[in-house]
């Protein structure tokens, strides 16, 4: 009993708890996950969000970098309907869904901030759409990887990324009414 007080205790100080199992099926906690065996333990994870307060970070991100704000947030839509504590199959997490290897390479140390996360992401496609020079271009290197794109030529033929294109766009239409 006294563990699970704290823990109670730890949720107030910790933005998210991270846990593993062992082979011999203890569970490690810790709030600084130091491998990529940690998970996020979702009982402590927050689960109340603000869209208003994720809107207007949105607004401020897109003006910092100068991408449309419709177009972020059709992304943030496909990647992880504003969920941001979202973590996909493949590892990615956060509102824009960035995958541990580019949260490295853009210096993402809390991925489940929202702040932190929409920073990253936004600045991510900014320097995707600079390389493109294509909307279209810059969402699949988003979904596929940049050298997807360019080992193509365009659109990678990855039935996961034609379809990320197409609903991102189509989101992105719907929000600009």
């Amino acid at each position: 009993m006294l563990g699970i007080l704290l823990l109670v205790s730890l949720e107030v100080r910790a933005d998210t708890i991270y846990y593993f199992v062992d082979e011999k099926g203890v569970y490690h906690f810790t709030d600084l996950p130091t491998t990529n065996q940690y998970k996020p333990f979702l009982i402590f994870r927050t689960r109340n969000y603000d869209v208003k307060k994720v809107d207007k970070l949105i607004e401020v991100y897109s003006k910092n970098y100068g991408v449309d704000a419709d177009l972020i947030r059709a992304v943030v839509k496909v990647e992880s309907n504003y969920e941001p504590e979202a973590v996909s199959a493949k590892g990615a997490q956060g509102l824009m869904q960035i995958t541990p290897i580019t949260q490295k390479e853009l210096n993402l140390d809390v991925p489940f901030d929202p702040a932190s996360n929409l920073e990253a992401g936004i600045r991510y496609l900014r320097s995707l759409l600079d390389q493109f020079q294509d909307v279209r271009l810059a969402l699949a290197a988003y979904n596929a990887g940049p050298g997807n794109v360019k080992r193509y030529g365009g659109i990678p033929p990855f039935k996961e990324t034609i379809n990320y294109v197409r609903k991102v766009l189509a989101y992105y239409e719907e929000f600009k009414k």
